[in-house]
């Protein structure tokens, strides 16, 4: 159990070094100003942070997905596995139960970890180096949130997180189960760990298709208020004043620079579970326990929780 929660561990940092540039992009496409727009789309906001704040612009807020990361996936692998084992049976709602159970008890550590990426990803927009920093790091950004607005503060966008971890994480573990499944990973398949990675990165790429309006409202909430002016007064509010003045499109607002880093994340991220558990565990089956459960008992021990 150690093992398996070490791998997920470093597969999911390896992730998040992958996949952080292209959620700078998508944070920043989702919350910017549509009369006064800096970026024409999800190329050019990449090559502009790059321009003007160098690439480790793309890294701003780095430290608070790293920061929650061994909390995060210990929550997703025991509540995932403590739920499969009392649903009893192995079926697809039951996989999606699961995941949805571990979806919903991580947003405790997910909502204040993303909005202090958020408010970090937005600091110093379009300067290479800020001159002035509201804050110094993910950390000092919650304690000044704290500081100033207490526990609701650190908690702002908590709904909208659960609304968009509950039924990601359910279709994402689904997704995972039905697409093994299917590609046959088997033991003895030499292929199996390219079909692992191959089914890793598209049951990403379904979970976020799944609830990324959700998202883009998320951001919007979290991101209210960094210049001291608060647009929204909740959830509906938010909804209704960004498709009366955006239209529709606003809630697939960053979907491109989403969906390009879904694939490599959880590719990545099922590649060094593997590679990891294969290292650590000579001669054994890496984790599968039971040949005849095929692509079932990979499921639970390789699964990133970072979409």
């Amino acid at each position: 159990m150690a093992l398996d929660f070490a791998a997920g561990c470093l597969g999911g940092a390896a992730g998040v070094l992958v996949g952080h540039p292209f959620d700078t992009v998508k944070v920043r496409l989702q919350v910017q100003n549509v009369d006064k727009p800096l970026y024409r789309g999800t190329y050019h906001c990449f090559q502009s942070i790059a321009r003007q704040e160098s690439m480790l612009g793309l890294y701003k807020g780095i430290g608070s997905p790293m920061m929650g990361l061994t909390f995060i996936n210990a929550i997703v692998f025991g509540v995932q596995g403590n739920a499969m084992r009392r649903l009893g049976r192995d079926t697809p709602l039951n996989q999606f139960l699961a995941g949805a159970s571990a979806g919903t008890i991580q947003c405790v550590i997910c909502c204040p970890m993303e909005l202090a990426k958020t408010r970090m990803q937005l600091q110093g927009t379009g300067e290479k180096k800020s001159k002035r920093k509201l804050y110094k790091n993910s950390l000092d950004c919650l304690v000044r949130i704290y500081n100033k607005e207490g526990i609701r503060g650190i908690n702002r966008g908590m709904v909208t997180t659960l609304l968009r971890e509950a039924p990601g994480f359910g279709v994402y573990f689904l997704a995972y189960d039905t697409w093994t499944r299917y590609l046959g990973c088997e033991p003895e398949d030499p292929y199996m760990i390219p079909k692992l990675l191959f089914a890793g990165g598209m049951s990403g790429i379904a979970s976020w298709i799944s609830t990324y309006p959700v998202d883009v409202i998320k951001s919007r909430l979290q991101a209210d208020g960094v210049g001291g002016v608060h647009q929204y007064s909740g959830i509906m509010d938010c909804v209704r004043q960004s498709f009366k003045k955006e239209g529709w499109r606003v809630f697939t607002r960053g979907l491109t620079s989403t969906l390009l880093r879904a694939f490599p994340v959880n590719a990545t991220t099922f590649a060094t579970v593997t590679l990891f558990l294969m290292y650590m565990r000579e001669g054994d089956e890496c984790s599968i326990q039971d040949p005849e459960a095929q692509s079932v008992h990979l499921q639970p021990q390789t699964q990133p929780t970072s979409m």
